[in-house]
């Protein structure tokens, strides 16, 4: 499977931050007001400096009444708030009270993480015959994009309305050489809520040299509000039939391996709580899953369902499709008492994310059979798509 299809970006009307006005008359405050009244919404506000530049947050809210906070630093969702059963709004990422707090300990919290998500073994790789090293910061190993990577720097944000839905647009040039990679590569991260109450992001990338681009949206998921607890009692169905294991240092072997027996046989719907004792601490890993799953479907680059999330506390429902052939279920393993939102303290397996994405390290394994090519190339168009869908259960 390819992870990097070519394809031509769809051109959208885009409203400029000095132009960029309040679209529509819903009160932003107005959490329990009816769907039925509500008017699509954006507006903007000042968040504070990083490195002595101005950052902005971004308040959008769709006719369903759906709230979604972000800033053009890192490109990260601050808060998304959803319907629960009881038609009441439920904040549903973990994040911080600040842009400082963001930048003394991100987290990767609703983040887009790149150049290359997820970890590359020694930080090495070669292409065409050319190797690069890219900065290691976890470990021996480098992690979403190394020490400064794309969830650290401050982003182009321009936002407008598409057919009715609202949506901000987010544009960043990696300059050749930065944090080691290769080519100058320009990422645009595009932030839409649908009137069908569904969270669309899509990335894409450019590159003037062949560089690995990988990207993977990082939130921090809990669907019975950010500050609820644990999220193992939460049942999950992932779409896939096999998974790529690991080695101590959360490096993939280059192995694909079917779930059937493991612990990793999320086929059915099931709670997480109920194999993930079979993934106990080790002197270097807190323990959990934290592993990529090998989504079924025939074609790269189509649309699929990757995995279905159900919180019993809300009762609300996560729907995620994605273009990508791999996806990354991560139980907050690492959460260690990181001060959050309103006075919230995150800890172990208080959230969990869904990162759609090629599978780790997979610029170490070119050419192995059922691995995707993450190297793209000058004329090519990387393209991510991700659609995450809330509901309830009935």
């Amino acid at each position: 499977m390819k992870s990097v299809v070519v394809k031509s970006i769809v051109g959208i009307a885009i409203c400029t931050l000095c132009s960029l006005a309040v679209f529509g008359a819903a009160s932003l405050s107005s959490t329990n007001q009816k769907a039925s009244s509500m008017k699509a919404s954006i507006s903007v506000a000042d968040y504070g400096t990083v490195n002595g530049q101005p950052a902005h947050l971004w308040t959008i809210t769709n006719p369903g009444g759906m709230r979604m906070k972000v800033t053009d630093y890192g490109t990260i969702i601050t808060e998304l708030w959803v319907p629960d059963s009881k038609g009441k709004l439920v904040d549903v990422v973990l994040g911080r009270s600040s842009v400082q707090e963001y930048i003394d300990r991100t987290q990767y919290f609703g983040c887009t993480a790149g150049r290359c998500a997820n970890r590359i073994a020694k930080g090495q790789f070669t292409i065409d015959g050319k190797p690069s090293q890219v900065t290691c910061n976890n470990g021996v190993n480098s992690l979403h994009g190394g020490a400064k990577g794309f969830d650290k720097v401050l982003w182009k944000g321009e936002a407008g309305m598409k057919n009715g839905d609202p949506f901000v647009t987010f544009t960043y040039t990696s300059k050749d050489g930065e944090e080691g990679y290769p080519g100058n590569c320009t990422a645009v991260v595009t932030y839409t809520l649908t009137s069908k109450n569904e969270l669309h992001v899509s990335m894409s990338a450019t590159t003037d040299a062949p560089t690995p681009v990988n990207l993977a949206h990082h939130s921090y998921w809990n669907l019975g509000g950010h500050d609820s607890g644990v999220i193992l009692q939460d049942e999950l169905m992932i779409a896939a039939d096999n998974f790529t294991p690991v080695d101590s240092a959360l490096i993939t072997t280059g192995e694909i391996k079917s779930v059937v027996g493991t612990p990793f046989d999320f086929r059915t719907m099931k709670a997480i709580v109920k194999d993930i004792g079979q993934l106990p601490a080790t002197a270097s890993d807190p323990g959990g899953f934290d592993h990529n799953w090998v989504i079924n479907g025939a074609k790269a680059g189509e649309m699929r369902e990757c995995a279905v999330l159900r919180s019993p506390k809300s009762g609300i429902v996560m729907t995620v499709m994605s273009n990508q052939p791999g996806m990354q279920f991560y139980t907050g393993n690492f959460l260690d008492g990181v001060p959050g939102k309103n006075g919230a303290i995150y800890a172990k397996n208080n959230a969990l994310c869904l990162e759609t994405q090629a599978f780790p390290d997979s610029i170490n394994k070119q050419g192995k059979a059922g691995w995707p090519d993450v190297i793209l190339r000058p004329g090519q168009t990387y393209q991510h798509e991700i659609v995450h869908r809330f509901t309830v259960v009935e």
